[in-house]
């Protein structure tokens, strides 16, 4: 992205090479009556109760996912110091995470890892939950337990605005062209192998390099959601979403694909409730409403 808008999540990874949901619904939750959303006073959790150790909520995230989560160098916007690190982290999952903490008095930990780190680290108890964006799926289900959702993702697809697939009206349309998406997502195994005759490459290791194989011209489009479209999209204005929810040539994915959850250690049962008992006092527009918070304030560099 040679270009004078980058999103500060990007430029980090741009620095060294350049370097990443929201109508399509599986369901909703039922917003409590009379609260604010995420803002009811909850009890306080009792001691020995297997949540959290000496208040302390500690998650994790790629803090490199606008506009999921991402990396800041000050504490504007309310950002959480991301731990071992002299930087910060904000974006939708830490306004979450704030959220589940508010309700409890919870002292909020933001650890940042690789995305193939995340569920290993929950595995092991060196994190309480992981808030990145994670789609609750059942291969996934068999390695953690989901709270949630706490999110529904649209799955969409990212072109320039000059691509010859601009115009394209379903995936359909589609066939022919060079695309890619990030390792481990539904978006590369599920999505993109649906796109009859499209050449798809070696999937991206993370979402900013996702959009740099696009912006570079490596690729004619990428697959991911709707959230991650609209932050690339005000990070690089030659880009547009495709869009095909509603029309009979769109992606095919169940709710587990377009649902996403927080994830704890499996059998954790107490922190998933914890969590649950605060999401479900948000529905569809509060997230809806939490990420477009999110999207505005993710930070844009002017070079």
């Amino acid at each position: 992205m040679r270009r004078k808008v980058v999103s500060v999540v990007l430029s980090a990874a741009m620095m060294v090479s350049m370097a990443g949901a929201l109508t399509a619904f599986g369901g909703e939750t039922e917003a409590a009556s009379g609260t604010e959303a995420g803002t009811e006073a909850f009890t306080e959790s009792p001691e020995g109760s297997g949540l959290i150790k000496d208040g302390v909520f500690s998650t994790a995230n790629e803090c490199g996912y606008a506009p999921y989560n991402w990396s800041q160098p000050d504490d504007s916007n309310d950002s959480v110091p991301i731990e071992d690190t002299s930087e910060y982290s904000n974006g939708y999952d830490v306004m979450i995470a704030k959220k589940i903490c508010d309700a409890y008095g919870w002292k909020l930990k933001v650890n940042r890892l690789d995305w193939d780190s995340l569920i290993p680290a929950v595995q092991s108890g060196q994190v309480d939950a992981i808030i990145a964006g994670q789609s609750m799926t059942a291969e996934r289900a068999k390695q953690v337990d989901f709270a949630g959702p706490y999110l529904y993702a649209t799955i969409v697809v990212v072109t320039k605005k000059d691509s010859k697939f601009a115009g394209a009206k379903g995936i359909s349309d589609l066939s022919g062209g060079k695309c890619t998406s990030q390792m481990g997502t539904i978006w590369y195994d599920t999505c993109l192998p649906q796109i009859e005759g499209a050449d798809v490459q070696e999937a991206a290791e993370s979402a900013p390099a996702m959009l740099m194989a696009l912006e570079t011209g490596a690729v004619d489009y990428v697959c991911t959601d709707m959230p991650t479209a609209q932050g690339a999209v005000a990070a690089y204005p030659d880009l547009t979403i495709l869009d095909f929810s509603g029309s009979d040539d769109d992606f095919k994915v169940s709710d587990e694909d377009v649902n996403i959850g927080i994830s704890v250690k499996k059998g954790n049962t107490a922190l998933k409730s914890e969590i649950d008992a605060v999401l479900n006092t948000m529905d569809k527009k509060d997230f809806d409403d939490i990420m477009a918070d999110a999207i505005k304030i993710q930070p844009i560099t002017n070079n």
